[in-house]
């Protein structure tokens, strides 16, 4: 088995794969105060809980983009499962070619939305991430990451409308019922996730006028499943793709030793 890590800069979420399927997986907040010995009773005490044996894992990919994180990771896998584990990067195998400007720029998490998303479906592909950034990332159809777009996340945007104006609330990230809010909140639910659609929605109409109308969309990420009940432009709906992607790099690296 497999422990996929998927750390971000809000979340980490774990991921248990037999025989090439998720059969499980969690997700905790990301707290760099957390100790490799921490993090190990963490992952002893979900894997417990999904009755499974720890001893089973053999193998632990880790995507990360919050560098004091990964070294927690590392030397917990390094500790307690006794193995090397695979961190994702522009500088390992990944089976597509780069072509942004710094390949090392590119967040771990992209790039595996990029190998999952054309793995599974072909190129051209746009993925929509739904994280703490939306980010949108573009394969060609001959497996060439293209590069991307970021934007600020919808959760992240809400709390800056709220830090920066005195009398804005903290809101629940759903759509209200009317497009026109009657209420402060209601009004600001609509601007933010709208608002958020609307935006995609151009985005992907922009994006595919550089690579082809028949370029297909896969969404995933926190909100996805919310924002793609309100639009008809996502193609598929992908909640676990950074963690398909990690073991799909895994795989292809552990194979080619």
């Amino acid at each position: 088995m497999l422990l996929a890590i998927d750390i971000g800069n809000t979340h980490t979420v774990f991921g248990i794969y037999r025989d090439g399927k998720l059969i499980h997986d969690w997700r905790v907040s990301s707290l760099i105060t957390r100790t490799e010995d921490e993090t190990w009773l963490l992952v002893k005490f979900f894997c417990s809980d999904a009755n499974v044996d720890v001893g089973d894992i053999t193998g632990v990919g880790i995507s990360s983009v919050v560098p004091n994180l990964t070294d927690v990771f590392l030397w917990m896998s390094r500790k307690h499962f006794k193995v090397e584990p695979v961190v994702i990067s522009s500088e390992i195998d990944l089976g597509v070619k780069i072509l942004y400007d710094d390949p090392t720029a590119v967040g771990a998490d992209r790039l595996c939305n990029a190998v999952a998303g054309f793995t599974k479906y072909g190129g051209p592909v746009i993925i929509v991430d739904f994280g703490t950034a939306t980010t949108y990332d573009v394969v060609s159809e001959r497996g060439e990451y293209l590069g991307g777009v970021i934007a600020p996340g919808i959760e992240t945007s809400a709390a800056e409308l709220h830090r920066r104006a005195a009398k804005l609330p903290k809101i629940e990230l759903h759509f209200p019922k009317s497009v026109i809010g009657k209420n402060t909140v209601s009004s600001m639910q609509s601007g933010i996730m709208y608002g958020a659609v609307d935006a995609m929605e151009g985005m992907i109409r922009r994006i595919k006028e550089v690579v082809g109308q028949r370029a297909k969309v896969i969404a995933t990420g926190g909100l996805a499943k919310t924002i793609i009940e309100h639009t008809k432009v996502i193609d598929f709906y992908e909640p676990s793709l950074v963690l398909d992607g990690i073991y799909i790099i895994y795989n292809r690296v552990k194979n080619s030793k």
